[in-house]
């Protein structure tokens, strides 16, 4: 699929990663970018292909809103999430359901909308953000994100198959951490969010179903066909 030409909607636009997918594809000659949030007023990227749109993962109403005043889109980035910060054992489960809530059914039912606008428009693309966490858990705080990761992860595979009639290329990208707001705080190694758009933009321009971002990406996919000790440590005992 080519990016110059293209019309885009992506999810989560106004700040981290969703803004720098905004940027990177006005730069690459996309026609127009449907540059949607929760808070569209909070879009203050200035150009005129920049069309910003409410759209809430959590409100099927703002979905279908979106999908009506886009029908022209091409190229569907899902971006948009939320990291609650819950663990599996302790925290309140209505947090787990807002992780699993937001990253697969909301995903989904953005999908869900869009899909018929890009069979109409040829097929075209859609790409979902995911991470490592969709494939290891970690004890950070991150299992209840890391389960909604996981779910949003097969998710996409499934929607991949079911939809590859209409042509639609569906790619998942995986990568550990950005430099974003959400990943603000955490004690990591964290990349430019501006090489997440520049390593999904490549990958949709060469077809790719698949884009591992970085280095920890490459190795957590790498080390599941090994022996799980590597990447989870073996309980003590007396």
């Amino acid at each position: 699929m080519d990016i110059a030409g293209s019309t885009a909607l992506v999810t989560g636009a106004n700040r981290g990663i969703g803004r720098r997918f905004v940027e990177q594809l006005l730069e690459r000659g996309a026609v127009k970018v449907y540059a949607s949030a929760r808070r569209p007023e909070s879009i203050d990227i200035r150009d005129p292909r920049v069309v910003p749109l409410h759209l809430d993962l959590l409100d099927e109403e703002s979905i279908a809103q979106a999908a009506a005043s886009a029908p022209d889109v091409t190229l569907l980035v899902n971006n948009a999430g939320i990291a609650t910060g819950a663990d599996l054992m302790t925290s309140d489960l209505d947090l787990v359901r807002q992780d699993l809530e937001t990253h697969l059914f909301g995903t989904l039912r953005v999908i869900r909308a869009f899909a018929p606008a890009l069979a109409a428009n040829g097929g075209g693309a859609i790409v979902n953000i995911l991470s490592v966490l969709s494939w290891v858990a970690t004890a950070e705080g991150s299992g209840s994100y890391s389960v909604a990761k996981a779910a949003e992860w097969n998710m996409t595979n499934a929607v991949r198959v079911e939809l590859a009639d209409q042509k639609t290329l569906v790619q998942g990208v995986h990568l550990g951490a950005a430099d974003t707001d959400m990943m603000a705080g955490r004690d990591a190694p964290k990349i430019d969010p501006t090489n997440v758009a520049q390593a999904t933009l490549d990958g949709v321009q060469k077809d790719a179903i698949e884009v591992l971002v970085d280095a920890p990406s490459h190795y957590v996919k790498t080390a599941l066909s090994a022996d799980p000790t590597h990447l989870y440590p073996t309980p003590q005992t007396n």
